[in-house]
């Protein structure tokens, strides 16, 4: 088989890749913000149990939690889910929205109580001081440990080939079990780095637009 033909094959699984690496963002990110929330309520029942569930995720591996969202709803309650992109970004998700809280937490910790006491004395409500005053800082903060999160995250797709999910590790290794050839494996690779790499550069930038926090 060409090179070209293979290129091709790996890129129909690249940007199943890509699917599902953007859907689990798109989802993962705002739902770490609203566990962070959970895992800081004042109400106590809450906040014991948003932790214990944010242990249970970030303590069992995520291989483990794709196969349970895509078998145990068919095995258990005779409701299988609707398809395997769908199963891969459930667990991706909300395995990624649990670790995230934990950063998105970590930052809005850390800002000064201070902040908070100088937007009242301005007559702004709590939620006008944490989205005008507080939440960009937490973006500053947060930055560098959620970029090395987005990252493991391109390359956590490739467990999605588990439960037979179409990715390029999974379209690679289909080239090994039916025509013999190995290179594809490695030169999957070329993709990941080329992804990784596009990443690194985005995120250095918007650390750079929010340096003036530095001052």
């Amino acid at each position: 088989m060409r090179f070209w033909e293979v290129t091709l094959r790996l890129l129909q699984g690249f940007q199943a890749t890509c699917l599902l690496f953007a859907l689990t963002l798109v989802i993962a990110l705002p739902a770490g913000l609203v566990i962070s929330f959970g895992s800081m309520s004042k109400f106590a029942p809450l906040r014991y149990f948003v932790k214990i569930v944010v242990w249970i995720i970030r303590g069992i591996p995520l291989m483990l939690q794709i196969f349970i969202v895509f078998y145990v709803p068919g095995f258990v309650f005779g409701a299988p889910i609707s398809s395997r992109l769908n199963a891969a970004v459930i667990a991706f998700s909300f395995n990624y929205a649990c670790y995230l809280s934990e950063i998105y937490r970590g930052g809005i910790e850390s800002i000064s109580r201070s902040q908070y006491e100088a937007g009242q004395v301005l007559g702004m409500t709590k939620s006008q001081i944490f989205f005008r005053v507080v939440l960009l800082q937490v973006i500053k903060r947060i930055a560098a440990p959620m970029s090395n999160e987005v990252i493991t995250l391109v390359k956590d797709t490739a467990l999605a080939r588990v439960i037979m999910y179409t990715e390029i590790i999974k379209v690679a290794e289909n080239f090994a079990a039916t025509r013999a050839l190995i290179w594809p494996l490695f030169y999957t690779g070329a993709f990941y780095l080329l992804f990784v790499g596009a990443l690194t550069l985005l995120f250095g930038y918007i650390e750079k637009r929010l340096s003036y926090f530095q001052a």
